[in-house]
């Protein structure tokens, strides 16, 4: 049996229960990132020392091999989680396919209800949240997709105990005994919460009800109603929460005035279970493999890069990266929508690896409760989404920007920030400034005007005709310098210029001396949801040495941060600010 999710996950292979074939340096490069996970996000490396018990040196060779592949950034002594590790537990969630299919009705009913509402998969003897859709407001939700709650304090957890077999409350009673305070859940403050016996008797109401609510147990405050959605077999496939403040509601009157609402919604989700039994789930896209410069071309596409990837790398870094344990991180994401469950052969073949190696891997996974096995099939669990996706969901479109913009920054010796269309104008969310004498003065939060903006007219540019040439009817153009283009007419054919070429130069419009080139962030769907620009005085570059020496690195820059955007917002929402 996995260790319990309170205990740490294994640092070392010298466990007595630790499998022979037992990959240790992927043991060790899991349990760094759990580590970091829980921290949200960021360790120093001695206190990834500390936390994992490993050597410095192995601390260091397994962050070094982490950050290669993109799943962690390094800045000086400090480690933060990277977006591209959500594509682990993005390769879990397609799997699973509820996201896909039923996360657009959650976010439907939660505006329709003006509540918050969640999917949640039962983990061992907690529950696990898959998709949130949060109302914001002063006192709204604030757990995440991936995080992980005690049973026992929860409304979805009663409805899953329900079903617990002897073996179950076994390993329910064990965890209690030995954490009985919830010290190994992260997500939730510490508490006892109900014993054994108030916790049967929930559990019991619940599976008579059909439904059960949560008053107060997480945290003062916090109420909830939750419903078991059921797949064609009957199995609870999820259950769908609805989650609400005192203030608003107390238990009885949230399941009075919810119950219905949310019974017939997840009615309705029941039947859509059933007509996609049997097909590939909805993915919303397929992820790329980690690392490899050559992403993958197809789902289930073998890999032939990977080990040429793995092989530069081992002679770039040398003893600083570790093959088996990129090998290792790399069989999660051969899993996906329409290959939830894979033999060994088909693992080995998605990712290129050899067989022994996918199987040492996945006896590795296994034995660390990321991975279940079901005859000769392999499926990864909701522990995959333990490797950092909590505190990767909820970043939002400056945070992903930020380290790719200091890095133009420092590319091009200029100031570089990341921009909104807000109405008439546009307002800075990210921005990394140059130490010049002589450099260009703007903090996050600042508007100009978007018509005499380089980054006003790239985003302008995308909108479709009827909704630029209503736009510019809508405002009055005002003369910023003696250089700025103040005709609509003019105007128009500049944007049509823009979308052609697809980057905006303005030379002089918003401020004598200042010159700036941008281009637009796409997200998933193709939507212009930002811009990205380069300013600096007119003094340091001609007009053409921005276009032929800054523009390939600001486009080169803004391919990161949109690949980083792509992976973050397949199943969770990226705020643009």
């Amino acid at each position: 049996m996995p260790p319990t999710e309170t205990a740490p996950a294994p640092d070392v292979p010298h466990e007595r229960d630790v499998p022979q074939e037992a990959v240790a340096p992927l043991m060790r490069g899991l349990a760094v990132l759990r580590r970091l996970t829980d921290a949200d996000g960021t360790l120093s490396l001695s206190e990834l020392e500390r936390t994992t018990g490993l050597a410095r040196s192995t601390v260091d060779r397994v962050t070094g091999t982490l950050a290669r592949m993109g799943y962690v950034r390094l800045d000086g002594r400090d480690v933060f989680l990277a977006p591209r590790l959500m594509e682990l537990g993005n390769a879990y969630l397609a799997a699973l396919g509820l996201p896909g299919l039923l996360g657009r009705h959650a976010d439907a009913l939660a505006d329709e209800l003006d509540e918050s509402v969640s999917l949640a998969v039962a983990d061992g003897d907690g529950i696990r949240f898959v998709h949130q859709a949060t109302r914001r407001r002063a006192m709204s939700l604030s757990f995440r997709i991936g995080d992980l709650l005690p049973a026992e304090r929860t409304a979805p957890g009663a409805l899953f105990a329900a079903d617990w077999t002897g073996t179950d409350w076994a390993r329910w009673r064990a965890r209690k005994a030995a954490d009985p305070r919830s010290a190994g859940f992260p997500a939730v403050p510490p508490g006892t919460g109900p014993d054994e016996k108030e916790f049967a008797a929930h559990a019991a109401r619940a599976g008579e009800r059909g439904w059960a609510l949560d008053d107060q147990l997480i945290e003062p405050g916090l109420v909830a109603l939750a419903l078991p959605v059921r797949d064609a077999t009957g199995a609870v496939a999820c259950v769908a929460s609805v989650v609400s403040h005192t203030s608003r509601h107390s238990a009885e009157s949230l399941r009075d005035a919810m119950l219905p609402r949310l019974r017939a919604a997840v009615t309705s989700w029941e039947e859509l279970l059933r007509e996609h039994t049997g097909k590939a789930p909805d993915t919303n896209g397929q992820e790329p493999p980690p690392g490899a410069p050559s992403r993958q071309p197809a789902p289930g596409a073998p890999r032939p890069g990977l080990a040429d990837w793995t092989h530069a790398s081992k002679q770039e870094l040398g003893r600083g990266f570790i093959e088996s344990l990129a090998r290792g991180l790399t069989v999660l994401t051969a899993f996906g929508g329409d290959r939830a469950a894979l033999p060994l052969t088909a693992v080995a073949e998605a990712t290129g690896l050899a067989r022994a190696t996918a199987r040492r891997a996945l006896i590795t996974l296994e034995h660390l409760g990321y991975v279940g096995v079901e005859g000769r099939l392999f499926r990864l669990t909701p522990r995959v989404l333990a490797l950092g996706f909590p505190p990767l969901s909820r970043m939002s479109l400056p945070q992903i920007a930020a380290p790719h913009l200091a890095e133009l920054s420092r590319r091009v010796h200029d100031s570089a920030s990341l921009a909104v269309l807000a109405g008439a104008d546009v307002r800075y969310t990210a921005r990394v400034a140059t130490r010049r004498v002589m450099s260009v003065h703007i903090t996050v939060g600042t508007r100009f005007p978007a018509h005499a903006t380089s980054l006003g007219r790239v985003m302008l540019a995308d909108l479709p005709p009827d909704a630029r040439a209503a736009w510019l009817e809508s405002i009055e153009p005002a003369a910023l310098t003696p250089h700025t283009i103040t005709s609509r007419a003019e105007l128009a054919a500049i944007l049509e210029t823009v979308r052609e070429q697809r980057y905006a130069l303005v030379d002089e419009e918003l401020e004598q001396g200042l010159r700036s080139i941008a281009v637009p962030v796409r997200d998933r769907a193709g939507v212009v949801v930002a811009a990205v620009n380069v300013a600096m005085h007119s003094s340091r570059r001609t007009v053409e040495e921005c276009v032929r020496d800054v523009l390939p690195e600001l486009r080169a820059a803004v391919a990161r941060i949109e690949e980083d955007l792509r992976t973050a917002g397949r199943f969770a929402r990226v705020p643009e600010v």
